[in-house]
């Protein structure tokens, strides 16, 4: 297992922070200029620091109980973080675990995992600047960043597919005051079009493509870690999780990969990272079936998870190594699968949308094809809100009831 991280950088840290390319390994300081991929070879970009902090380290809560593992001391904040970690124990009894947890994002304050992102990125933002922020969606990120550019006072604009973003999430996008374009294409098209603006100047981008979102994305790890230990006396072997851009996935990589660098855990601890991706809109999955180090673009994507419908993972290279080099794995799921997972969720009192329960629904898969064993400690991550896409809550959950209003026909109807 190769767990390492690149030496320091004495004279090229602000803060004891700055920027290296996972390819090159060019470094560069974090906050002198606009920047998102490698100036000398176009590579992604990793934020690096001068040390790294264990657990005795953090006092707080939130995000903000992380600003040791951050670039910041604090950012623009609503709060966000401390969300809950459920025992699910008719779950874990039905898929056959030693201990299964749920780390539910969806109790950010805009009802998804993306606010942990948006509060540093939006703070660097500030650092450096500039006067516009922008986004491509799948519906999550446009309500983050709307969110907290409001909070930051700062203009906002987010492209999305026209007709394929759930309707509570534009929704939020629209009462943050955010100016939103809808494009005729997918994500990747809308993704397309936001690099070409921003590397024109006219914004600064915030998808995870943008090093410093997945900071903020990392303290998921850090947070459900603390939590793990503390309510089960151990770290979880497997970490299962739905797969749109791949950013967790790489944010929960650097997360262990620095905490192995300050000595927090041992080797034999660093979970394995298992992704999940919708049968119709599975790249990562088809990459590490093959065994390659890339991911061919799916120009067409479908699925019911509209968080997760997203065909070239601008994060495949960070994401790719960190399945590997954990032991973990990625498999792809049915709709059908996904809505059967969200309704046993709900039975369980949390309330996701569809792409969050694909992480429960891959869990299932794996441990059918005994690639999970019975004796494994599971976390399984759920990304966004029930209440994110109602239209797909409202067709998975039970139909009303019409009854006449009178109490007796209401007992005879509920004696029938």
């Amino acid at each position: 297992m190769t767990l390492a991280l690149e030496s320091d950088a004495p004279g090229v840290a602000t803060r004891g922070v700055w920027l290296t390319c996972i390819d090159c390994g060019e470094q560069f300081a974090p906050f002198e200029a606009v920047r998102y991929t490698c100036d000398d070879c176009g590579s992604l970009l990793e934020v690096r620091y001068d040390e790294y902090p264990t657990f005795d380290a953090f006092e707080g809560s939130g995000v903000w109980r992380y600003s040791a593992a951050l670039p910041f001391e604090e950012g623009v904040t609503l709060p966000e973080g401390s969300t809950p970690l459920h025992a699910v124990p008719r779950l874990e009894a039905e898929i056959g675990v030693n201990n299964l947890r749920v780390k539910h994002e969806g109790m950010n304050p805009t009802g998804s995992f993306k606010d942990r992102g948006m509060t540093v990125g939006v703070r660097v933002a500030q650092e450096i600047g500039v006067d516009r922020l922008a986004c491509a969606s799948t519906g999550n990120t446009s309500a983050a960043l709307s969110a907290y550019g409001a909070r930051a006072d700062m203009e906002t604009l987010v492209l999305l597919p026209a007709g394929k973003v759930a309707a509570g999430k534009v929704a939020q996008a629209s009462l943050h005051g955010a100016r939103i374009l809808e494009v005729d294409g997918n994500f990747d098209r809308c993704l397309d079009i936001v690099q070409d603006l921003t590397d024109r100047g006219e914004a600064y981008l915030l998808n995870s493509l943008n090093p410093f979102r997945l900071e903020g994305q990392k303290t998921i790890g850090l947070e459900m870690f603390e939590q793990f230990e503390r309510e089960e006396g151990t770290l979880p072997d497997r970490i299962v999780l739905p797969v749109g851009n791949a950013g967790n996935t790489a944010a929960l990589y650097k997360c262990v990969r620095e905490l192995r660098r300050s000595g927090a855990i041992a080797e034999h601890e660093v979970p394995k990272l298992t992704g999940v991706q919708a049968e119709g809109s599975a790249p990562m999955v088809e990459a590490i079936e093959n065994g390659w180090d890339h991911i061919e673009r799916w120009d067409d994507v479908e699925t019911i998870a509209t968080a997760i419908r997203i065909g070239n993972p601008v994060n495949a290279p960070k994401a790719l190594p960190g399945i590997r080099e954990t032991g973990g794995t990625a498999v792809a799921v049915s709709d059908e699968q996904i809505t059967t997972a969200q309704r046993d969720l709900a039975e369980e009192g949390i309330g996701v949308e569809p792409a969050s329960a694909a992480s429960i629904a891959g869990l299932r898969k794996l441990r059918r094809e005994g690639v999970v064993s019975d004796d494994e400690d599971v976390a399984c991550l759920t990304t966004g809100h029930l209440l994110k896409d109602p239209d797909a809550a409202a067709a998975a959950g039970s139909d009303p009831e019409p009854v006449p209003a009178d109490t007796e026909a209401v007992l005879d109807h509920l004696g029938a």
